[in-house]
C-alpha cells in the first residue's frame, strides 16, 4: 500500500488547481489591498517548511517588485513582548494549522504596529486567520503524513498567485495556469543513481541559490525527518564560505538549479565540488562532475524552483522506505507543532 506521504505528492496537482480555481477572489481582493496600501516592507511569519515557503516568496517579491521582505521571528511577540514598528507595512503570515501560539501572537503584533495583514493557511476559520485583514485558503486539503508535501507546494503557489495578484503579473497568471500539468509530470520524474550514493552516507549537503535556495532548505528538512540522514542547506555562495572544507567522499551533494540568471553560477559550483571526489548531483545542465537530474520546465523561471520540490519528494518518500524508514510518522515528531 502507498504511504500518506506518497499519495499526498500525487495530489499535488489536484490540490493546486483547487487553489487557483476556489481561492481567485480571495487572492485578488488581497492584491488589491496591498496595492492600495503600496507597502515599502514586507514582514514574514512562518515555522518549518512554511518558512522555508516564507523565504522562497522573499526572493520572488524582492525579484519582481523590488519590495524589500523581512523575516520576523515569532519570539519577538510571544516570549520577548515586542510590537514591531511596522507602521505602512505589510505582513504575511503562513501555517498549515493556524494555531500555534507564537506564530498566531506575533501576527497581532504585527497587526498591532500597523501593518496590513494577510495569512495562506490550510485551515480557515482559525485564531491566525482571525488577526489576519486577508486570509487566503491553499486548498491543500487535509494532509495526514507528519512530512508537508503539498501543504508546502500550495503555499508557494498560493504566494505567487498573490504576488501575480499584487503586481498585476500577466505572464505570472498565465503560466500559473498552466502549472497543474507540469507539476502532474514532475510527480512522474525519476532520479537515478542518487539513492545510491546517498545509501552509505552519514551527512550531505543540499544547495540553491536564489528562490532555489529556499527549495534547497526544504529538501534538507525532509531528508532529516523521513531519513534520519542528516543534511545541511546552503546557498551555493555561501557553502564556499567555510562549509566547503568537509566536502568530499562520503559528503555527498545534491544542488537545485533552474533557467534563470543563477544556473551557470550553480553549475559551475557543484562542478568544482564534484571535482574534490564528493558525489555531485544537479537538477539542470550538465556541469562536468555532477550527474544530472531531471527537472520539469514550466516556461516561467519561478514556476520552476516552485516545481523542482516535487520529483524530490517523490525521491525521498521511497528513500526513506529503502532505508526501513516510515515517511508518514517519524518517532519524535507531531503534525501540529504548538510552540509558545
Amino acid at each position: 500500500m502507498p504511504t500518506h506521504m506518497r499519495r499526498e505528492i500525487d495530489e499535488i496537482p489536484e490540490a493546486v488547481f483547487r487553489l487557483l480555481s476556489g481561492s481567485g477572489d480571495a487572492l485578488a481582493e488581497a492584491g488589491a489591498a496591498l496595492r492600495a496600501r503600496a507597502p515599502t516592507v514586507l514582514a514574514t511569519i512562518a515555522r518549518g517548511s512554511s518558512d522555508h515557503a516564507a523565504h522562497f516568496l522573499k526572493y520572488a517579491v524582492e525579484l519582481t517588485l523590488g519590495i524589500p521582505v523581512a523575516s520576523l521571528g515569532p519570539s519577538l511577540a510571544s516570549v520577548y513582548g515586542v510590537t514591531p514598528r511596522l507602521g505602512s507595512g505589510a505582513a504575511l503570515t503562513i501555517s498549515q494549522s493556524g494555531r500555534s501560539p507564537d506564530i498566531v501572537a506575533m501576527m497581532q503584533a504585527a497587526r498591532d504596529g500597523g501593518a496590513l495583514t494577510l495569512c495562506l493557511a490550510n485551515t480557515l476559520p482559525s485564531p491566525l486567520s482571525r488577526t489576519s485583514d486577508h486570509a487566503i485558503d491553499i486548498c491543500a486539503g487535509p494532509e495526514q503524513s507528519v512530512a508537508a508535501t503539498k501543504s508546502f507546494v500550495c503555499s508557494l503557489v498560493a504566494g505567487l498567485a498573490l504576488l501575480a495578484e499584487w503586481g498585476e503579473d500577466a505572464e505570472l497568471r498565465a503560466a500559473l495556469h498552466r502549472l497543474p500539468e507540469h507539476l502532474a509530470a514532475a510527480t512522474r520524474l525519476d532520479w537515478p543513481g542518487l539513492a545510491e550514493a546517498l545509501e552509505p552516507a552519514r551527512s550531505l549537503y543540499v544547495l540553491g541559490r536564489g528562490p532555489t535556495a529556499a527549495i534547497a532548505h526544504e529538501a534538507a528538512l525532509k531528508f532529516k525527518e523521513t531519513c534520519g540522514l542528516h543534511a545541511e542547506a546552503y546557498s551555493t555562495a555561501e557553502v564556499l564560505h567555510g562549509p566547503v572544507e568537509i566536502v568530499g567522499p562520503g559528503v555527498p551533494v545534491l544542488a537545485f538549479a533552474v533557467a534563470d540568471a543563477a544556473e551557470s553560477g550553480i553549475a559551475a559550483t557543484v562542478d568544482g565540488l564534484g571535482q574534490k571526489g564528493t558525489d555531485a548531483f544537479l537538477t539542470g545542465p550538465s556541469s562536468g562532475s555532477a550527474a544530472r537530474l531531471p527537472r520539469i520546465d514550466t516556461g516561467h523561471p519561478l514556476l520552476d524552483a516552485a516545481a523542482a520540490i516535487v520529483p524530490f519528494y517523490a525521491f525521498v518518500e521511497a528513500f526513506a522506505r529503502q532505508r526501513g524508514r516510515n515517511p508518514d510518522a517519524p518517532q519524535s515528531l507531531r503534525k501540529v507543532t504548538e510552540t509558545r
